[in-house]
């Protein structure tokens, strides 16, 4: 479903890396590995549509991400080092925008259930800036609960959490994963999912 060609990425004047191939399919994980400065965010941002590569192509279901617009950011979320979330809202309130953002329509019972499931209960209407940072990191994760979108493109997604917090986050990507989702991502952090083989792609 996801197909990537020849693609080439630079940071101002440095070539990060060229001629990269590799395909995605669905219930198939991937994790990008390398070292500090070596592309690994360029190369999801890329993959996101975020970032124009220098040469290289961007496959989704057979069409070039370009051409399909918002038709492929619809079927696609990306989760960054930042948690994009407001502090002077509260976990409620961020969630409902993000998914009006991104084109979901969710009601009030389905925030509030994603919310518990990242073990938020009893914070679901606290303002984001008296969280903690792991509790902010559950909020941001949430929206992976409200989202339709078959691929996660996650850019450390386990940073700040704690270990129940990681064992969570394992239990929700298997579960993307078994409905024909698939994901990409990058972590410092062990991150295993039972029953699924991890591809890796190393960037040096």
């Amino acid at each position: 479903m996801l197909e990537i060609s020849n693609l080439a990425c630079s940071r101002g004047d440095h070539l990060l890396f060229s001629d990269l191939n590799f395909s995605l399919s669905a219930g198939e994980l991937l994790q990008v590995q390398g070292a500090n400065g070596s592309g690994k965010t360029s190369l999801l941002r890329t993959l996101c549509g975020f970032m124009m590569p220098v040469a290289g192509e961007i496959r989704w279901r057979g069409q070039n991400i370009r051409e399909l617009g918002d038709a492929f950011y619809a079927e696609m979320i990306y989760l960054g080092h930042l948690n994009a979330i407001k502090d002077e809202l509260n976990a409620l309130e961020n969630l409902r925008i993000s998914a009006g953002l991104a084109g979901c329509k969710v009601n009030d019972k389905q925030v509030i259930a994603a919310l518990r499931r990242m073990g938020l209960r009893g914070r679901e209407t606290l303002p984001v800036k008296v969280l903690s940072q792991g509790q902010r990191r559950r909020v941001a994760l949430a929206r992976l609960l409200l989202s339709n979108a078959p691929l996660w493109i996650l850019d450390e997604p386990l940073t700040a959490l704690d270990v129940g917090a990681v064992g969570l986050m394992q239990e929700l990507i298997g579960e993307h994963l078994v409905n024909n989702g698939m994901v990409i991502y990058t972590t410092h952090q062990p991150l295993e999912v039972v029953g699924v083989a991890t591809r890796w792609l190393a960037l040096s």
